[in-house]
């Protein structure tokens, strides 16, 4: 005799955040019991034919779920961790059932669960939960969901992810007391060792220097936050040195600048519009969010005002010929540019450059350990609306200005994140060499 399972949402419990609890149903004889599985779920992603729960990829999740942020959208590791959890449970009910039938003895679905809910062991779970290092995570990006710009707090996922990896390879539970200078050390070398698995099976490496080295500064921030929140946490982890790489600027040339300004798009008015788009920010610095968010009443006589999306700043950018121009095109739209989504615009950006002929061959190096990795591309391919934002910083130094004064109108507050956007180039240094050293002004002779 073996009883059945039945697993399903509690859509009449469905929580305020919009997830629903699931509950599995076991029987025995027509008998029915009912066990809390812990796990809560978007009713989106439960597939009720066959029990389980299914991945959504983003953009399709973002249509199913309009009215939930971005952040909180299930991954594929969160997925894959609750169908893990309830194939656990469904484990254990029959294995629980396999010593009952072994020693021919009768059982109950009363007795089973019961014996379910002591595999628990709640005197442990209440000291070291298994998932208290990721339920405060989910703490954090709900906190944050309100104050912090859209897709800003997908890093916190993305540690997440890694630290269930971790804890998987490790086979260990991560709590916060076990979170010191030891574990980052370990936390690393795991991250550079990762690699992941793609649906033909083929095996890849996931993380360079870079993403590493966000993960872990990632990992430092939410640790402060959870320390700020009363969780007791070793100062140890604080001398470990997280080591940056420098990245390369990819940033327009002037000449490259010019030749995209005024390429002639008469033909493609879906080109015409993203060159304008992306010089414009080229002239500005403005970034996607803040040209998605631009207004007529944001528009003065000869400058833009507007309070910047990212950082809440007030910043006033003076209009020059570039700018105007653009904006002249446009004066008879409601908006003030024909700005379109960030992915769109970044397929097109890289059509567009090409269509320059802006294909000179640029190497990126990443490291990944000790392994170097280097790719060579042509130039187009890397460019995106925010090298128009890099553009504009590289092309202002070169032409004389001082950083207080680009910062100022970029809206960089401070200089170490500004530096990383500072190309200095040959062509900058012999701008501001000549004007520092050029000739004196002829002397007239008074007759």
């Amino acid at each position: 005799m073996k009883g059945t399972v039945n697993i399903h949402l509690r859509i009449d419990k469905t929580l305020k955040n919009g997830k629903t609890p699931i509950q599995l149903v076991y029987s025995v004889s027509n008998q029915r019991k009912y066990y809390n599985t812990g796990e809560k779920i978007y009713k989106e992603y439960w597939n009720s034919s066959a029990q389980k729960s299914f991945y959504i990829p983003i953009r399709e999740a973002k249509k199913l779920l309009p009215n939930i942020s971005p952040d909180l959208l299930m991954t594929e590791s969160e997925i894959d961790e609750i169908n893990d959890n309830l194939a656990e449970i469904v484990r254990g009910i029959d294995n629980h059932e396999k010593d009952y039938i072994r020693k021919d003895a009768p059982f109950s679905s009363q007795m089973i669960i019961e014996l379910l809910k002591a595999d628990k062991n709640p005197s442990v779970k209440k000291e070291e939960p298994n998932n208290y290092v990721f339920d405060f995570i989910d703490q954090y990006i709900s906190d944050n969901s309100a104050t912090r710009v859209k897709g800003s707090l997908s890093v916190y996922k993305s540690l997440k992810e890694h630290l269930k990896a971790y804890e998987t390879a490790k086979r260990t539970r991560i709590t916060f007391n076990l979170i010191d200078y030891k574990f980052f050390q370990s936390f690393q070398n795991f991250l550079i060792e990762r690699t992941k698995t793609n649906k033909a099976g083929e095996i890849s490496s996931l993380l360079n220097n870079t993403t590493i080295a966000k993960a872990l500064s990632t990992l430092k921030t939410f640790l402060g936050y959870a320390k700020h929140h009363g969780i007791l946490i070793s100062d140890s982890y604080k001398s470990f040195k997280i080591k940056r790489e420098t990245l390369e600027v990819i940033a327009l040339t002037e000449q490259e600048f010019e030749t995209l300004y005024s390429l002639d798009l008469s033909d493609n008015k879906r080109l015409a519009q993203v060159r304008d788009v992306f010089c414009f920010s080229c002239a500005t610095g403005l970034r996607y969010s803040d040209l998605s968010q631009l207004n007529r009443e944001h528009i003065k006589a000869s400058e833009i005002d507007l309070t910047v999306t990212k950082t809440k700043e007030k910043i006033s950018i003076p209009l020059s010929h570039y700018s105007e121009t653009i904006l002249n095109k446009y004066k008879d739209l409601h908006k003030p540019l024909p700005v379109i989504s960030s992915q769109n615009m970044n397929i097109y950006i890289k059509e567009l450059c090409k269509e320059a002929g802006i294909n000179d061959e640029i190497e990126i190096v990443r490291f990944r350990g000790s392994k170097r990795e280097a790719i060579v591309y042509p130039k187009h391919e890397l460019i995106t609306i925010h090298t128009g934002r890099k553009t504009f910083v590289t092309l202002s130094l070169e032409k004389g200005m001082s950083t207080e004064e680009v910062m100022s109108i970029s809206g960089h507050s401070d200089y170490r994140s500004f530096k990383r956007y500072v190309k200095v180039t040959e062509q900058r240094k012999k701008v501001v060499m000549l004007k520092a050293w050029r000739a004196p002004e002829p002397k007239l002779k008074v007759v």
